[in-house]
């Protein structure tokens, strides 16, 4: 099993995983990630939008940790920002998502930040216990508040 930063080329790998996270957390009808995408916005933007990381085993993608940085916060240090941990199907518990969250606090550690953050939806059990085996707890304090496209979109034009 190897940790490394994705590149440009693992796009067209990268991307059917991406694609079954979505089918898992029940959003892939909404899923608009292209190839396209992946390449401008995590390959060709200075800085880029996201950074990756991606397990694998051979030359095949079992795994990827897509995450950012919050560079300002009342700690005065940047926060990471986990946006997806996937490991695909027949690969779970063989430690590779354990082996990606030690990667990005490695990154974490280097970069200077204050806190690793992300979010779990609250049904999977499975994810939310892995967490927890990691030392991570859940934050009592603080709702996760959204507005819709199209909610922002009146908002701006009230």
């Amino acid at each position: 099993m190897r940790i490394r930063k994705a590149v440009e080329a693992d796009v067209c790998n990268l991307l059917p995983l991406m694609r079954e996270l979505a089918e898992f957390e029940k959003y892939a009808s909404d899923f608009a990630v292209t190839e396209e995408v992946l390449r401008e916005q995590g390959f060709r933007r200075s800085p880029p939008d996201f950074q990756c990381l991606i397990g694998e085993e051979g030359s095949e993608l079992v795994g990827f940790l897509v995450y950012y940085f919050v560079p300002f916060t009342y700690r005065a240090k940047p926060n990471l920002i986990i946006k997806e941990l996937y490991i695909g199907g027949g690969h779970r518990s063989r430690g590779v998502g354990k082996l990606l969250m030690k990667a990005v606090a490695k990154e974490a550690e280097q970069v200077g930040c204050g806190m690793i953050k992300w979010y779990v939806a609250k049904w999977n059990e499975r994810g939310v216990q892995f967490y927890q085996r990691l030392g991570a707890t859940i934050d009592p304090n603080w709702h996760e508040f959204q507005m819709s496209e199209k909610v922002f979109r009146d908002l701006a034009a009230s």
